[in-house]
């Protein structure tokens, strides 16, 4: 059962055949716009060339894993609290409102992908800015195939889930990055660091929360 996981970390993995690659999202993040990506012909066939062997070079080598735990929720206000955890954010307590419970998670798509990011800096910036691309396209990817997972399963026992939220946006601070840590086996399970400046090394992971409501609640 989804809900007899509370506060016992799932641990997720995918191969990387499992996770699609989404070309029109690394040209987006190349700084192509929406009109670029309707008309084909405003992309040169070396950069076309280029992104497809990107992502077939990084594909080669991901390592897609999360981990996440589901904790009773109580919003006040601005205020949030699960677990041992209280702090303020009107941001966040927006976007949770009606919640009772809500997920932690974190994931990442592997060491061996800033191993190539790195590589191509060194030696091509052309080919250094395509594969952060595509590290940045994978990685979502991952975390919306984790997230639609966790919704799909909260739906069948009765709860629909809210857009996930990051720490660092809105005004919800980065050092919430601490927690996740603290409460969840980033390191153990996933091999995740958490640096002084609060970044997390494999850099292409993330971390965030996705509140769950009751699908009765609209009803009311």
């Amino acid at each position: 059962m989804f809900l007899e996981s509370m506060q016992i970390a799932v641990h997720h993995r995918v191969s990387p055949d499992e996770l699609p690659s989404n070309k029109k999202e690394v040209l987006r993040y190349l700084g192509y716009s929406k009109k670029d990506l309707l008309e084909n012909e405003t992309i040169d066939f070396s950069t076309d060339r280029l992104v497809d062997s990107c992502m077939a070079e990084m594909k080669s080598v991901l390592k897609c894993q999360g981990v996440y735990s589901i904790f009773d929720l109580n919003v006040e206000g601005k205020k949030i609290s699960f677990a041992d955890i209280s702090f303020e954010s009107e941001s966040l307590s927006i976007n949770l409102k009606s919640c009772t419970k809500i997920v932690l998670l974190a994931a990442t798509i592997g060491p061996a992908v800033d191993a190539l990011i790195k590589k191509a800096t060194k030696l091509d910036t052309a080919k250094a800015a395509v594969m952060n691309s595509c590290g940045a396209m994978f990685i979502e990817e991952y975390v919306n195939l984790l997230n639609d997972k966790i919704s799909k399963d909260a739906f069948s026992q009765g709860f629909k889930s809210k857009p996930r939220f990051s720490p660092g946006y809105g005004d919800v601070p980065l050092s919430i990055q601490k927690e996740f840590f603290r409460l969840l086996p980033c390191t153990q399970r996933l091999g995740l660091t958490l640096m002084e400046s609060l970044i997390m090394a494999p850099e292409k992971s993330v971390t965030a929360f996705v509140g769950l409501e009751s699908a009765l609640y609209k009803q009311r």
